[in-house]
Formats: structure tokens, sequence, C-alpha cells
């Protein structure tokens, strides 16, 4: 069982940068891939990023390629989504998620993803 916080939402500008970071709690010493999804209002859920907690290897999603960056803070169990150069349409919810092995494909299926986090508002304006 895995327990995740979302933070770090608000109001930006376009052009500017914003970060949202995710708290991990309870059995984080198993390994997990946890996952950055968004979903605007009347939109699917989309995922953006995630990142393997063993390896550190990185998904990237083709629509924030060069835009958005993930890290992790292994110390504090927390995995930060760095936003560059918003645009509006990056204004939607942005939620945590978490899977544990054997991971399933595709990794931005929400479906496949059964711990989630309560979400953060991120609004971009022009």
């Amino acid at each position: 069982q895995v327990r995740l916080v979302e933070s770090g939402g608000g109001s930006v500008q376009v052009g500017e940068s914003l970060s949202v970071s995710c708290a991990v709690s309870g059995s984080t010493g198993n390994s997990y891939l946890i996952t950055w999804f968004r979903q605007a209002p009347g939109k699917e859920r989309e995922g953006v990023a995630g990142i393997y907690t063993n390896t550190g290897g990185k998904l990237i999603a083709n629509s924030v390629l060069g835009r958005f960056t993930l890290s992790r803070d292994d110390a504090n169990n927390i995995v930060t989504l760095e936003k560059r150069r918003l645009e509006p349409e990056d204004s939607a919810m942005y939620y945590c998620a978490a899977a544990g092995p054997p991971w399933k494909f595709p990794w931005d299926q929400p479906a496949n993803y059964p711990y989630w986090g309560q979400g953060t508002q991120v609004t971009v304006s022009s």
C-alpha cells in the first residue's frame, strides 16, 4: 500500500515555469512506477511522465518532451515534475499515480495504476 500527496500547483502566465511534487509514503521500500497524469475539463486523463523508483528510468510523453522533466529525491521519497515554457493547453488537474510490478503497458494508461493522489490544479493564463 502506498499513499501519494501532490503539492505545488498554482496559476502562472504563458511561458513561465512551475513544479509540482508528489510525496510518496507507505511501502516505499518496494519498487514502483510513479507517473504524473493530467486531466483538463472535458478531456481524458493523459499520462505525462513517469519514473521507476528502482532504476531511475524515465518515461516522457511526446506532447511534453523537451519542456517537462522528472526528478526524484530518494531521501524524502518525493518525485517532482518540472514544467517549463508553459502553455494554456497545459492547464489541468495534475495527478500522481503509482503501480508496483509487474508493470503493465502502455505506461500512460490510468487503468494500470491502483494508487492515486488527490491532484493539484495548474492554470496557465495568456
